[in-house]
């Protein structure tokens, strides 16, 4: 490996090979950043990138989600063994996934994500950094893409390369993918010619789960039909839907719906042409730390603009979006 225009470069069968990742030409080496490694071949693939770009001040943090018995246990054991060999601090944490998607009345997938982000919002309280990298690639996109749209999410609802959000703790954690320009075997590959070991996550072949379900049977299909490859349309599409949300972003400053405390203002809400009070209340409700925002969610919030209608409406986790003297908050 040797870094060529900014770019991590690796030899395969005598050709020089360039993985891409512009986002590394811009990272500061003196800043600390927190890295999620599952053990997987994409977090391992991240790491190495990193280090060998350049990056040493990372703190490498591993959630157990205690989901496949002794194999998670071992994941655990390969990510510390990796932090010690790379002379890089680990933070590990376990939680039990399964039982808290029952307490929380919520999907895995969801609650999965929710033990992730207060387990990241619990690191960067630690080690004093909101900075998180994680290793979400392009196809990892195009299954996100896929699947918010057949729920009926607001939009595409891709991923994109920088992004905040606010936990139910209360903490901002600033999200970088820097890997999204990359295809999960174009990061096996590197792995391979590069003799580096991961953890294969069995569970990953097994058509049960809807992503799996999606990467093995649904995205094979789509291409299949429209004899073009799927997953690279759908990053591209989201890529550039990614552009008007920028712009919608900068029409929803403008707009200047929220109060000193944070909360909607009803009036200036009403101002708005519907398309943006939707898009506003969008991004409330992400700002509050909402997961699981679809359009009948949306739906339902816009219901509370009207004074003569309810006055809550509950929120995925139990908590509730209050309206209370010409203001929206959520409460609880």
């Amino acid at each position: 490996m040797r870094i060529v225009g900014g770019q991590p470069i690796w030899q395969g069968r005598g050709v020089a090979v360039a993985l891409k990742i512009p986002w590394l030409e811009t990272a500061s080496p003196r800043r600390r950043w927190l890295v999620g490694v599952s053990g997987g071949a994409d977090s391992v693939a991240l790491l190495h990138l990193l280090v060998r770009g350049g990056l040493r001040n990372l703190v490498v943090c591993h959630l157990d989600h205690r989901l496949r018995g002794r194999a998670s246990t071992e994941d655990g054991r390969f990510v510390r063994k990796l932090a010690a060999a790379l002379g890089l601090p680990l933070a590990i944490r376990r939680v039990e996934v399964a039982r808290l998607a029952e307490a929380r009345r919520e999907s895995m997938e969801t609650a999965a994500r929710w033990a992730r982000h207060e387990f990241f919002a619990e690191c960067a309280r630690t080690h004093h950094c909101r900075r998180v990298i994680l290793a979400h690639h392009a196809d990892d996109q195009a299954e996100t893409v896929l699947w918010n749209l057949l729920r009926g999410s607001h939009g595409l609802k891709g991923m994109r390369v920088e992004q905040r959000i606010v936990t139910t703790a209360g903490t901002t954690l600033e999200l970088s993918r820097p890997l999204l320009g990359l295809r999960h075997h174009e990061l096996r590959a590197w792995l391979t010619e590069n003799r580096l070991r991961w953890r294969e996550d069995g569970t990953n072949d097994e058509a049960v789960a809807v992503r799996n379900r999606l990467r093995h049977e649904a995205l094979p299909l789509l291409s299949e039909i429209a004899e073009r490859d799927a997953p690279a349309m759908l990053a591209r599409a989201a890529a550039a839907d990614a552009e008007m949300q920028d712009i919608l972003a900068w029409a929803l400053d403008q707009a200047q719906v929220l109060d000193p405390q944070g909360r909607l203002h009803l009036p200036a809400m009403r101002q708005l042409p519907l398309p943006l009070q939707r898009a506003a209340m969008l991004r409330f409700l992400k700002a509050q730390g909402v997961v699981e925002v679809d359009r009948a969610l949306i739906g339902r919030a816009m219901g509370l603009l009207d004074a003569a209608g309810p006055p809550a409406v509950t929120l995925p986790g139990g908590a509730r979006l209050r309206r209370r003297e010409a203001r929206v908050f959520v409460d609880g």
